[in-house]
């Protein structure tokens, strides 16, 4: 009797013990997943609502006032001091605005679009994802301190984006409707005073990428590497603008170092100088850099100095068809295929060390014609591929020789390794 009391108490006790343990523990693992889907939902909105990486048609003025212009905002950003470009976020709600319009262009890299930002025109870069080192570099080098020039592109923004299974990579600029230097200049005939006006305004934003400017916040010296007549900017106003700088090296004065990007992309074939294709270029001398792009510059001369027309009267306003002028060609046109090798380049300009013929009415030509009256040391810093001051009155075909190493001894030993 006595011990059937003892469990029939020890029931009655034990029994609202585990009642109240299970309340508890129910109750504790209902308020653990109510939290845990609470954090799971806000997670999501929060994420949801975040800025993305997007060119899109979303409306967002958060960051620019309504009525702002891109020259509004660039000009508020050079003021401020900074002189490397809009602010990060400023650029990422321009990319979130732009309207895409239309595919203008298409090479190795990518695509180039021509899109609008509030009504004004700009171009969309669109670089495939291998080409990301070539996209990283070449926002680096537009955003490098004291870069802008009215001879460089004009770079508006940089943006990513992706979803996760797949990335787009862009790059917004100004945009110029009359397109490359070569187009150009395939359907347009120059007069003097229009082709001096293209190769000077090519040479000054170039001089502009070489020249180290040393202030508080200073510009290294940068050399181009891809020069070429398609990575060079017809404006409206008959100036160029130089564009395409994905290969761009800098030089580090501080350490005496050149800064050249992991990229495995290399430049055009055509284009490139006698030490680049024997591989004999100084990778460590920063002058090396310089004078592979004055070369690649001289080609370029060669090829608007061809669509300049030779004559009495060659002003296009009057009687430009009294005039000759040759149609138009790449450099090494009738010696490499249309799509040379290495090897092909390599022999024409290493091994047989042929150059880019001469028209013979270029020497006759008031302008674009040798003429005596430059000094012999003009022409010594020529052939050494220095910089001298771009001159109106400075012979073409004094410059394009001496640029691009026609005949002996006219590379400086600096240029290639010891």
């Amino acid at each position: 009797m006595a011990l059937f009391t003892f469990f029939l108490i020890s029931d009655f006790v034990d029994g609202p013990v585990h009642h109240k343990a299970l309340l508890i523990s129910v109750t504790v693992c209902s308020l653990l997943l109510v939290l845990i889907i609470l954090f799971c939902y806000f997670r999501y909105k929060r994420q949801e609502t975040r800025p993305r990486y997007s060119i899109g048609l979303e409306q967002d003025e958060t960051y620019i006032p309504p009525g702002e212009s891109l020259r509004d905002l660039i000009e508020q950003s050079q003021s401020s001091g900074s002189g490397s470009g809009l602010p990060l976020l400023v650029q990422r709600t321009i990319a979130k605005q732009i309207q895409m319009v239309k595919q203008i262009g298409k090479g190795r890299y990518g695509e180039v679009w021509m899109g609008k930002w509030r009504g004004e025109k700009v171009a969309v870069k669109v670089f495939f994802t291998t080409e990301e080192a070539s996209w990283f570099r070449e926002t680096e080098i537009y955003q490098t301190v004291l870069m802008r020039h009215e001879n460089i592109l004009g770079f508006i923004a940089a943006d990513i984006k992706g979803t996760g299974s797949w990335t787009q990579l862009y790059l917004i600029t100004d945009y110029h409707e009359n397109g490359s230097l070569y187009d150009y200049l395939k359907s347009t005939t120059l007069d003097t005073k229009s082709m001096l006006k293209l190769a000077y305004s090519s040479v000054s934003g170039l001089c502009h990428l070489h020249t180290e400017i040393f202030s508080t916040q200073g510009k290294p010296a940068i050399a181009h590497r891809d020069l070429k007549s398609k990575n060079i900017l017809v404006k409206k106003n008959g100036t160029c603008c130089i564009a395409d700088l994905g290969l761009a090296v800098k030089f580090i004065s501080d350490t005496n170092e050149v800064d050249i990007p992991p990229n495995t992309r290399v430049g055009t074939k055509r284009y490139m100088p006698p030490e680049v294709l024997d591989e004999s270029l100084n990778r460590n001398h920063f002058q090396s850099y310089i004078m592979a792009d004055m070369y690649s510059f001289g080609l370029i001369l060669w090829e608007v100095a061809r669509r300049c027309v030779s004559g009495e009267n060659n002003n296009i306003n009057e009687t430009i068809f009294s005039g000759i002028v040759e149609e138009y060609q790449l450099p090494y046109h009738d010696l490499v295929p249309s799509d040379p090798s290495y090897e092909d380049m390599r022999e024409i300009v290493c091994i047989k060390k042929l150059r880019p013929s001469f028209p013979n009415r270029w020497s006759s030509d008031e302008i674009i014609g040798f003429e005596q009256r430059h000094s012999d040391s003009q022409k010594l810093a020529c052939s050494q591929r220095r910089w001298i001051k771009p001159s109106f009155t400075l012979a073409v075909s004094t410059v394009i020789p001496a640029f691009i190493g026609r005949g002996p001894g006219l590379r400086t030993e600096a240029s290639v390794r010891d």
